[in-house]
């Protein structure tokens, strides 16, 4: 393992670890592609961490393995096909399918899917660039743009904008702080389970109120049917 490999090491060897280390041996072995096809699947696998990916594809560029503008290009247009799939996921998805979904799902209703779709159609925009620099968002903000149908052109601009900032500052870091690139990672990490709380609590405060609704509804049924 070289020295790039080395920055991926850590103590426990969970399976986590050994998919870094074959995303760094790939980068090793076909250069600046190899970090883009690791991007490309870490769009498609959200566990895969890219504030982890993104530093050691600076690292390599540190190292002469490859430009940093290549290190830069590479991991964006990972980010795009990556974002590209799931937005035609999207399509396929569609809005029809999505309400016929919400309807055998329990404590979800078909206009739950209208008021997401209402309000992506008028913030959808800021939502696919900003969504680009969240953890999590990332990749599932790609899903709403294709159910909507937000014009390709317009997913593909935004989704390179938000991702070329994303992905530059980790690269960047990893390019110019080397190994202690972890300094950023620990920072990224808090944002991330700031985002993750902040999910939790958001499904929390859903599922009790839609829990609520409906036992309201159900005692007023019984009610009505005693008188």
């Amino acid at each position: 393992m070289t020295a790039i490999a080395s920055t991926s090491a850590t103590p426990s060897e969970s399976w986590l670890t050994r998919i870094m280390e074959y995303l760094v041996e790939l980068m090793e072995l076909i250069g600046p592609a190899g970090a883009g096809i690791a991007i490309a699947l870490e769009n498609l696998f959200p566990p895969l961490p890219s504030e982890a990916i993104l530093p050691l594809a600076g690292i390599a560029a540190s190292l002469g393995t490859f430009t940093l503008a290549e290190a830069l290009l590479w991991t964006t247009a990972g980010s795009l096909v990556g974002a590209l799939i799931l937005y035609g996921l999207g399509r396929w998805l569609g809005v029809d399918r999505l309400r016929r979904i919400a309807v055998k799902v329990p404590l979800l209703h078909p206009e739950d899917i209208d008021r997401t779709v209402a309000w992506f159609t008028r913030h959808g925009g800021k939502a696919v660039f900003f969504g680009r620099m969240v953890p999590l968002f990332r990749s599932l903000i790609s899903i709403p743009a294709g159910v909507t149908r937000m014009p390709v052109w317009k997913f593909t601009l935004l989704t390179a904008a938000g991702s070329l900032i994303w992905n530059a500052i980790f690269v960047l870091a990893g390019f110019f702080l080397g190994e202690s690139w972890h300094i950023v990672e620990e920072y990224a990490e808090v944002f991330q389970v700031i985002v993750i709380v902040a999910v939790v609590i958001g499904v929390a405060t859903f599922v009790y109120l839609r829990t609520r609704s409906l036992l309201r509804q159900r005692r007023r049924s019984n009610t009505a049917a005693t008188d």
